[in-house]
């Protein structure tokens, strides 16, 4: 009797043991993920994508994540033909927009908000433009600055390119969605948010738009209805011009695609290096 209960005790300790060692084992939910994310679109988002992915392939080495910018409508573009996984998307592209059908069979998710600003070069004594005066402005019918204050000086007018994100929500939330003055001696426009930079930046008399995160040194950035466009004036609703920012998949993400996306919209990427870019949380926003 005594040598069956102390058989019994080692078998039932044996099966604690390999069972607690079951439990230790790498599960699908704790694994590495593996493959290859491909992430094309907006380039107001890129900067977040590229800091997201330098983060999660620390956290998953055999994951790659290529991301490249080209304008918003190009990320649910290429998820719909297959060529990316995720479509960085400046307005949920699985619903209709000014200007753009909703894309069938897509899924939007929420990344991040993104504030806009109206930005000066340096030279430009204004400070301050209402939604009237930035009417007046992109749609070419005030041509100097001396119309709004400013100097004596034409005024050189730099729009994003159709197709643009950050294009539709400035038409959207700054210009009331006044349309946009199309060509003219004083008219550029521009394929991405850096190119914008550079051309506000080095363009005397220039004006134009794009997300906070590149807002530098080199240019000003433009009150807008005599409200500063900061980030806590956009979660105090009292500056306008901001949208959410969405990664577009083809029906719902798996694998890599959807531990990217997880990570992105994680509470330690949200409330660390997504704000320190200037974006905002997504939770900030009630």
């Amino acid at each position: 009797m005594k040598m069956f209960k102390k058989l019994t005790f080692l078998a039932v300790t044996a099966a604690l043991l390999i069972g607690s060692a079951g439990g230790l084992a790498p599960t699908e939910a704790n694994a590495a993920a593996t493959g290859k994310v491909v992430v094309a679109g907006s380039t107001a988002l890129l900067p977040l994508t590229k800091q997201a992915a330098l983060e999660f392939k620390k956290l998953n080495p055999a994951v790659s994540i290529p991301a490249s910018g080209a304008g918003s409508v190009t990320g649910p573009q290429s998820v719909q033909k297959g060529i990316a996984d995720i479509g960085a998307c400046d307005w949920d592209a699985s619903t209709d927009v000014p200007g753009f059908k909703k894309f069938p069979g897509l899924v939007a998710h929420k990344v991040a908000v993104i504030p806009f600003a109206t930005i000066v070069n340096k030279n430009v004594s204004v400070s301050n433009l209402t939604s009237e005066q930035l009417q007046g402005i992109f749609s070419g019918k005030i041509t100097n600055w001396k119309e709004v204050g400013g100097d004596n000086a034409p005024i050189v007018v730099v729009n994003r390119a159709f197709g643009s994100g950050t294009r539709v929500n400035y038409q959207i939330k700054a210009l009331n969605n006044k349309e946009f003055m199309k060509s003219g001696a004083n008219y550029k426009e521009v394929k991405s948010s850096g190119d914008m930079f550079t051309a506000v930046s080095t363009t005397p008399n220039a004006i134009g738009y794009i997300d906070l995160v590149y807002v530098k040194a080199d240019v000003k950035a433009l009150k807008f209805n005599g409200i500063d466009p900061t980030v806590d004036n956009v979660i105090n609703k009292k500056y306008p011009i901001w949208a959410y920012g969405y990664y577009m998949t083809k029906g719902q993400p798996t694998g890599a695609t959807k531990a990217f996306i997880d990570y992105v919209q994680s509470a330690a990427f949200q409330q660390g290096s997504l704000k320190k870019m200037k974006f905002i949380p997504i939770a900030s926003m009630k």
